[in-house]
């Protein structure tokens, strides 16, 4: 699983303040941290910053530099002037670099497509236009008749395009759960080669409980990479969702917790169910994997308690 490191980004009072202040200190520590525990690349989320994102992109993609070496970037940022000042200084440090992100939306995809085909760098493409469409079918309609076409029209290779067929909340979006699985299936069985597929991992735990968030997550994204997922924009100091992943990529079925997660993969992968047979039901921990499955496959609705009900 390739892992795109969340933590820097504008919503962080620390990570905003060190922009503000132009102080790399806290940067640097978060970019030396994902690294050391295994993000293979560090998304850049520096906000919309309309009147100083240029000056903001390079300042960050230097620190960084500087910090950890070429380490592959994510430019996350709706100002598409700061991304090309990003790729630019990428290019120049000798930095492999990604735009995050385009969309069906024709004023996005005209403006940020062309730069990944100019710069011969990765793209996120977002399968939404000006709204996110319902349904996995929606998702993979606006893939096939616009993103896709218009790369292929750039000449950009299908190994560069990363789609994300959005992920959302299960605190009062929990049917796009199953959707967003869906979605992923089709856009690996529609083109031969396919393309890459990506998710921002931590939406589905939005507004849920801090305690409650990383088994959410670690439990979405198994039922994720059985789905095709090649990457997540995720938190790799969850030391926990790491050891997880590991459990998967190595098919460690030492441990109950890793038969169960193993055996939620095989389901999933399947298009079985997984049902209580699959975990030890006197295992406080196997019995949560199953409860969070329950509510991620949107068969139970999700409450802040439902480990409890």
């Amino acid at each position: 699983m390739y892992i795109i490191g969340e933590n820097i980004q504008i919503l962080s009072p620390r990570v905003k303040a060190a922009i503000a202040d132009r102080d790399p200190t806290f940067i640097r520590e978060l970019a030396r941290a994902q690294v050391k525990h295994g993000a293979n690349m560090l998304d850049l989320n520096i906000g919309p910053r309309k009147k100083d994102g240029i000056e903001v992109m390079q300042w960050m993609v230097e620190e960084i530099y500087d910090e950890v070496g070429a380490v592959p970037l994510s430019l996350d940022t709706t100002n598409a002037a700061a991304i090309e000042a990003g790729l630019k200084k990428c290019r120049e440090l000798g930095i492999t670099a990604m735009i995050n992100s385009t969309s069906a939306d024709p004023d996005r995809l005209n403006t940020t497509m062309p730069m990944a085909a100019e710069y011969g760098c990765k793209i996120i493409a977002l399968a939404m236009d000006k709204n996110i469409p319902p349904t996995a079918d929606g998702r993979v309609a606006l893939a096939m008749e616009v993103l896709i076409p218009k790369a292929e029209e750039l000449g950009i290779p299908m190994h560069n395009i990363y789609l994300d067929p959005l992920v959302l909340t299960v605190n009062g979006c929990q049917e796009h759960g199953p959707e967003t699985l869906n979605a992923i299936r089709s856009f690996k069985m529609l083109w031969d080669p396919p393309p890459m597929t990506v998710v921002g991992l931590s939406n589905i735990s939005n507004s849920v409980p801090h305690e409650g968030r990383s088994l959410i997550n670690r439990t979405y994204l198994v039922m994720l990479m059985a789905a095709g997922l090649d990457a997540a924009i995720a938190d790799p100091l969850d030391t926990v969702q790491n050891e997880v992943i590991r459990i998967i990529e190595q098919r460690d079925d030492s441990t109950g917790i890793g038969r169960a997660y193993l055996a939620l993969y095989d389901a999933v992968a399947a298009m079985e169910e997984f049902t209580p047979d699959h975990v030890d039901m006197s295992d406080p921990d196997q019995v949560a994997i199953y409860k969070t499955v329950r509510i991620l496959e949107n068969k139970v609705i999700y409450a802040h308690g439902y480990l409890t009900s």
